[in-house]
């Protein structure tokens, strides 16, 4: 479908939401009349306020004049002089494109690219262009991967999607404003007459009458059929305009192809899931690491890191390059599967620029340390950029797991509580084993029914994993507590446990085969503490 096709349907269903509340109008308009001509009364006031309470969020939808203005992502605007190389690059694509460059290059934490436009008289006139550009996509793509993602952003420009969303947004926010306000004033209905009956509910039990049961069932029935009505209306609005944006993705795949070559438009599709995959597991495992001890990552690093996760795990994506997923489409999606956009792209000629810019998309920034900065600055909340910086990941990693073991509360912990009635520490933990009562403690711990119900060694087997687990916990705290525990930090794995007395603990002797033993020892079938208790001591010995 062209543009003009598009610009058409775009505006007839704009019309249509118009055209339905004149109808929806009208037919309140109708009840008033038809009522009115019966004669006057209670019954005809009472119609004519419901129905002129009917018609107000309809008006007010229509006499929506402005088409509202999306305010920017929290981002980092940089200038030609900023950013002379990414400028450069962006012109030319543009030029390459036949189109006009953004006006503004925002660049943002996400991985995603795009690109607006704030048009004029609904989109009959241009106006300002800003380009989107998330700093992880300069990090995890090649400069051709990069040009290809820039040249589709500038095939949506080509199509003239950017101009028509104006008119798509309008209708989106009319018909979504109408619905709200149909649904505001049932739910306030709901809140009046619920208030009115518990109201009259407590007068009856201060005369000591049985309360009635609260029944709001039809309040405010009114209002939600009317909402109904433009819900309908929406649904087909969306399917229609989101379906004519399925289009708009094809035909700018198409842009991208032409100007950046086949495969580079073909490989940044295959990419770009797995490297938002990647940065999700990153920003939760890392980036976000020391938190919970109000720590924040090296100065540019909290988006830097990305970078060294992905060179030092480079072979694992591959799979998911590989096998992209098959999705079905669903009637509100606004983008066709990858799978089908990769499909169709790789089915185009060999062009023969496989070879072309597969060096990093990074470098294109002027000073990325520094731009990497900046971004945290524009980007991170003040309450997060208050926070100190670790001198490193090392650091980050042992004050994070510090924090995590000291604020640590295993079923152990509230189990040996309740028992005693006192504070959970490993000292009274080990007294209460060394007391022979170590199973008695067992049974407050949280437990199925069917070992609940179990005896002896049967009983002892159920719990002994739960114990083993929450008693070397204790026992970590502890060294924590005392300083000294330590952590390996691993861009490619699990952080692995540095005990006191040893360096990473993972041989097949050391201090983590004697704490293993002591901790098994400890909740034998009849527990003995003295190797716990020996290891305890000499660690302190190690301060």
């Amino acid at each position: 479908m062209g543009a003009t096709l598009r610009a058409l349907r775009a505006l007839v269903l704009l019309l249509g939401f118009y055209l339905l509340s004149l109808v929806l109008l009208a037919a309140l308009a109708g009840v008033d009349v038809l009522v009115f001509g019966w004669g006057h009364g209670p019954l005809t006031a009472k119609v004519g306020f419901v129905t002129v309470l009917l018609a107000i969020p309809v008006v007010r939808g229509m006499l929506m004049l402005r088409t509202p203005k999306g305010e920017d992502p929290p981002g980092l605007p940089v200038t030609d002089a900023d950013e002379p190389r990414l400028w450069a690059l962006v012109r030319e694509l543009a030029a390459a494109a036949g189109t006009r460059a953004p006006d503004r290059i925002l660049l943002t934490g996400e991985v995603n690219a795009s690109v607006s436009e704030e048009p004029r008289l609904l989109g009959l006139l241009p106006g300002p262009r800003r380009l989107t550009l998330g700093v992880p996509l300069l990090i995890g793509l090649t400069e051709a991967q990069l040009r290809s993602v820039l040249a589709h952003e500038y095939g949506h420009f080509t199509g003239g999607d950017t101009r028509l969303s104006a008119l798509v947004v309008r209708g989106r926010v009319q018909i979504g404003r109408v619905i709200g306000q149909f649904h505001a004033k049932a739910d306030g209905k709901v809140a009046a007459d619920r208030a009115r009956q518990e109201r009259a509910s407590a007068k009856r039990v201060a005369k000591g009458r049985k309360a009635k049961e609260i029944d709001t069932t039809g309040v405010g029935a009114t209002y939600r059929t009317m909402a109904r009505i433009y819900t309908a209306y929406g649904k087909l609005y969306l399917r229609a305009s989101l379906s004519t944006a399925r289009g708009q993705e094809y035909a700018a795949d198409l842009t991208a192809a032409r100007i950046a070559g086949r495969d580079a438009t073909a490989s940044a599709l295959r990419e770009i899931p797995a490297l938002s995959a990647s940065h999700d597991f990153y920003l939760d495992s890392y980036a976000t690491l020391g938190l919970q001890a109000r720590l924040l990552p090296p100065r540019g690093e909290f988006f830097g890191g990305f970078g060294r996760l992905l060179a030092a795990r480079e072979p694992e994506p591959a799979k998911p390059r590989a096998e992209l997923p098959e999705m079905p489409v669903g009637p509100y999606d606004s983008h066709p599967p990858i799978a089908d956009r990769v499909r169709r792209i790789e089915a185009l000629p060999a062009d023969g620029r496989a070879d072309e810019a597969r060096g990093a998309a990074l470098t294109l920034l002027a000073d990325p340390e520094r731009t990497l900065g900046a971004l945290e600055d524009a980007v991170l909340l003040d309450e997060l950029l208050a926070c100190p910086r670790a001198a490193g990941w090392e650091e980050l990693l042992n004050a994070s797991m510090a924090a995590g073991l000291a604020a640590t509360q295993t079923p152990l912990h509230r189990a040996l509580t309740a028992y005693t009635g006192r504070p959970a520490t490993l000292s009274a933990l080990l007294d209460v084993i060394d007391d022979g009562r170590l199973w008695r403690l067992a049974e407050r711990l949280p437990l199925s029914e069917v070992a609940a119900a179990a005896k002896g060694r049967a009983f002892r087997e159920f719990v002994r994993p739960v114990l083993l687990r929450s008693l070397r916990t204790m026992v970590l705290a502890e060294f924590s507590a005392c300083s000294l525990l330590s952590w390996e930090f691993s861009w490619t794995g699990p952080a692995t446990v540095r005990l006191p007395g040893g360096d990473t603990g993972t041989g097949d002797a050391g201090p983590e085969t004697d704490l293993d033993a002591a901790l098994q020892a400890a909740v034998a079938d009849h527990p003995d503490t003295g190797r716990l208790r020996a290891l305890l001591p000499s660690a302190v010995q190690n301060v």
